[in-house]
């Protein structure tokens, strides 16, 4: 233990949260470490690494440092009990956020088609998405996705079937107007509905962006359960646009410069 950290220990109130590059950080916030050059060792092997906030605490002279967990620790269990050698100080100069990401499954799955959100969720439900990365089939439960939005997420990510007049099984990526009064219109619960319902509930906080397929069918008068031929294929698809977008994203990425090859869309 070096002399500030063992001025960490006088007895200071820890702050509830800190902003950084604009951002609100708090315990449990994730961050990519970026140690100011001319540091020791340690700073050269945790350069980069992703790491949870464990606490805010300010040393005698009032000044914020971060202690933190690396999320590749074996032992992360340990740093969250404050052990030894588990455990690292950062400045708030030396880490950067990094983006929260809500990945929400739209559709219903008695309406064929209109299951492509369901069914994308499905496929991603198996990836091994680090801790920020929350991965939900929301089905047709609007007000559930509403509030979601309200979380603060930096990026969303919308998973949808909706007809824009392309051919069946046709992927697009768009970025919805929040305010605006139609965005698609495939089924009841669609992200036009749901982003107005948030955004007369409380401020939408972050970047979001719709995942859409064109779909076949969306299950006639009577409906049915299961995608068509057309559309089946795209759900692969769908899932590695996706995990490759979210990877981007944590890596820093901005938005714009992780959609640079994905189809794009108009409003």
């Amino acid at each position: 233990m070096n002399e500030w950290e063992f001025q960490l220990l006088e007895e200071k109130a820890p702050a509830e949260s800190v902003t950084i590059s604009g951002v609100e950080v708090k315990e449990g916030t994730r961050v990519r470490l970026r140690p100011r050059a001319g540091g020791d060792i340690f700073d050269l092997a945790l350069a980069g690494q992703i790491a949870v906030i464990e606490s805010i605490e300010q040393d005698y002279e009032g000044k914020l440092h971060l202690a933190v967990v690396l999320d590749d620790d074996p032992g992360k269990d340990l740093g969250m009990l404050r052990q030894p050698g588990h455990r690292f100080f950062f400045s708030t100069e030396e880490v950067e956020p990094v983006p929260g990401i809500l990945i929400a499954g739209i559709g219903n799955i008695f309406l064929g088609d209109d299951g492509f959100g369901v069914e994308v969720i499905r496929r991603l439900s198996g990836v091994g998405f680090p801790p920020g990365v929350r991965v939900e089939d929301f089905g047709i439960r609007g007000y559930d996705l509403a509030y979601a939005l309200l979380d603060g997420h930096d990026v969303t990510i919308l998973v949808d079937a909706a007809g824009r007049g392309d051919a069946p099984g046709t992927l697009y990526v768009i970025e919805p107007n929040v305010t605006g009064q139609s965005v698609v219109d495939a089924h009841a619960m669609n992200p036009a509905s749901v982003l107005q319902l948030a955004s007369s509930m409380g401020p939408v906080r972050g970047r979001i962006v719709l995942v859409g397929c064109e779909p076949a069918t969306l299950g006639g008068d009577e409906g049915h359960m299961g995608l068509s031929d057309s559309v089946l294929p795209a759900v692969d698809e769908a899932a590695r646009l996706i995990e490759n977008l979210v990877a981007k994203l944590l890596r820093g990425d901005k938005l714009e410069q992780a959609l640079e090859n994905s189809p794009k869309g108009t409003i």
